[in-house]
This record gives structure tokens, sequence and C-alpha cells, in this order.
């Protein structure tokens, strides 16, 4: 979401930044699959590292790596439950170099294993009638991986032992 003038996140973001931000995240999405370091995506925008960083973060409310992590979770989610692909053929084809830390990570997000997601999606066929009047970009939105909060604190929250946050103001 872009910054609004007189919030307390910072300087208002020119259109011409904004455009390249999104050119940046633009080009993520076409090839979420690819490394996609902040370096990189600076030189798409036209801008420094630091620069790039900070004014994705303001414009889109996640840093660049959440927001390419979420990409590459909603594709995997995709490919699990509309084809019968190998998580190991997943896990390459949407950008990780490592089928543990695809696991791990997809754990981390979603909650199951890749493989519990597919059999999930399968058990679920019968339940798509239901839900055949409901708008593919609904269908999307409600399945999309939740990464407001980055997936190390996830971990480190879930780990035995670890104070839960206070609830109280």
């Amino acid at each position: 979401m872009p910054h609004r003038p007189g919030s307390a996140s910072g300087p208002q973001q020119t259109p011409a930044l904004l455009r390249r931000l999104l050119r940046a995240r633009d080009r993520m999405d076409a090839a979420s699959h690819e490394p996609w370091p902040v370096q990189r995506l600076a030189q798409v925008s036209g801008v420094s590292a630091a620069h790039f960083a900070r004014s994705f973060r303001q414009a889109f409310g996640i840093p660049p790596h959440r927001y390419l992590l979420t990409r590459r979770i909603e594709q995997a989610c995709t490919l699990l439950r509309e084809t019968d692909l190998p998580v190991t053929d997943i896990a390459f084809a949407t950008g990780w170099e490592s089928l543990g830390t695809f696991g791990r990570t997809f754990r981390d997000v979603t909650g199951h294993s890749p493989s519990a997601l597919r059999q999930q999606a399968r058990a679920g066929q019968e339940d798509r009638g239901a839900l055949a009047g409901v708008p593919a970009c609904f269908l999307k939105a409600a399945q999309r991986p939740d990464l407001a909060t980055a997936v190390s604190e996830k971990r480190r929250r879930a780990a035995p032992g670890t104070n839960r946050p206070s609830t109280t103001p």
C-alpha cells in the first residue's frame, strides 16, 4: 500500500518511484523462480539497494524477500493442488535450491507439509461444487500464505520453551 501524505511512516514516495517499484515487483512475479537479491531489484528500479529495500517495504508493507517468498509458496500450493508433479520437481520449479529448505519453509508458512497440503486438496475435491460460484480471485486471496510475520519469527515462537508475546496492552 503506498504511503499517504502526513502519515508517520516516512517521506512521501513519488509516482515515478512507485512505478519503478512496481516494475521490480512485476519482474519478481514474472520470474519468481529466479534469484532476486535486493541489489538486482535495485538495478531494475534504478535506485540504490538500501533505498529500494526501504521504499519497497514502505510501498507494499513487506520486505522484498518476504514478497518473493509469498509468491513462491503460492505457486507451489497451486502446483501441489493442480498437478501430479513430484514435490521435489515443484520445489525446484518454484525457485528453491534445496528440498529441505522448501519443506521447512513451506511448513512454517502454511502449517502443513507439501504432501499433506496435496492430500487435503485431493480430499476436498468434492467440496469444490459448493465454491463454484465464488470468483477465482477471492479463492486465491483466501488461500494466500500469511507472511505478516517473518518465517524465522514464526519458528522462534513455535520453539518449545519460548515465551509467547504478551497480549495485554
